[in-house]
């Protein structure tokens, strides 16, 4: 999982830190096993021996589930857009580009059943991870149907049964990446996946602000793009995880937390980058006001943090993540409880 492409550098000293930390636990573990051999009852030593490498093995396990959501994040972000490729690129009649377009979207779906590969290894949810399996099986066996409808209307651009085929497919494989995602995000703790799109987007937000400094409307617009992209999923995700339960309080609270960041935060941004990026594009590149730009990509940043807030106020203190507690919003007093429906699930 370390060494995978996509886990970021960050995460990859976190992994190796904690297995460190899991090896010497372990190793302090068995010394103290060792002393205490012919004794009847465990020492104090060995009891906290043994809650020690609990905590390490817990702590290890916590970074590789992040690991996993990272790519998760990262590969089911923008999934159409390789097809939409593929298919403009049928629709021209270029077979060589096809089959450029088509290498291209064959990596893209071997990277989503990949990653949903990942998940389904760190989840208990067997029904769960059935799903996702049963869906990555079907990515697999569309993917060359759909590169197959791509090459017959290369040859044939101007057949309306081709593009009529073509659309069938779209169609099919849009539905089926969304059964993907869905069944995906159904086995994947929804705190772990808010913290790690929360670092993403300010990841991205860096990355906004200094192509607007280095004046390259390109790279401006597609990382502005990938940070909607990402806050789209947040709304999403968390819309999803608020129909769980029955209505109240706490699910007011996020549900107007994801409004504020859908209907406000995100059409303000949307403009700013629409004006920035005219401004570096024109034949004589404009002053843009920096400042606003900024101001308007924080908020994106806040709004998506604020969810996550939202979110955190129905766990109890000892679910919360360490990493994720900096502020003193997660107290047991202010901390809002709301019971999850009752739900039976059929497969």
């Amino acid at each position: 999982m370390a060494d995978a492409d996509c886990t970021r550098d960050e995460r990859r000293e976190r992994i190796v830190g904690e297995c460190n930390a899991v090896r010497q636990a372990l190793q302090d573990l068995l010394s103290e096993y060792m002393s205490n051999m012919g004794t009847k009852d465990r020492t104090p030593e060995l009891e906290r021996a043994i809650g020690h490498m609990y905590r390490k093995t817990k702590d290890l396990r916590r970074q590789l589930r992040k690991a996993v959501v990272d790519h998760v994040s990262d590969s089911f972000l923008e999934t159409n857009m390789p097809l939409l490729d593929l298919i403009e690129a049928a629709r021209g009649g270029n077979e060589k580009v096809v089959r450029e377009r088509a290498d291209i979207f064959t990596k893209h779906a071997e990277k989503l059943v990949e990653v949903a590969n990942l998940v389904c290894s760190m989840s208990n949810n067997e029904d769960g991870v059935k799903m996702v399996r049963y869906a990555a099986d079907q990515i697999e066996t569309l993917c060359p149907q759909v590169i197959n409808a791509a090459l017959i209307l290369a040859a044939r651009p101007n057949s309306k049964v081709a593009q009529e085929n073509m659309e069938a497919y779209r169609q099919a494989w849009e539905n089926q990446v969304r059964i993907l995602t869905e069944a995906v995000d159904d086995i994947t703790t929804i705190d772990d996946f808010l913290a790690v799109s929360e670092n993403h987007i300010l990841e991205d937000v860096n990355k906004c602000v200094l192509a607007l400094q280095e004046g390259d409307a390109l790279d401006l617009r597609n990382t502005a793009g990938a940070i909607q992209g990402r806050s789209a999923r947040v709304c999403n995700v968390v819309e999803a995880e608020m129909d769980n339960y029955e209505p109240c309080i706490y699910t007011k609270r996020v549900l107007e937390a994801v409004k504020v960041l859908r209907e406000q935060v995100m059409s303000k941004f949307a403009q700013r980058v629409d004006v920035a990026v005219d401004a570096l594009s024109s034949n004589s590149p404009k002053d843009v006001d920096e400042n606003d730009f900024i101001d308007a990509s924080r908020l994106v940043y806040d709004g998506v943090r604020e969810i996550r807030r939202a979110v955190l106020m129905n766990r109890d203190e000892e679910d919360l993540d360490p990493e994720d507690i900096e502020d003193e919003q997660y107290t047991l007093e202010t901390r809002s409880k709301c019971k999850r429906k009752q739900t039976t699930l059929a497969y």
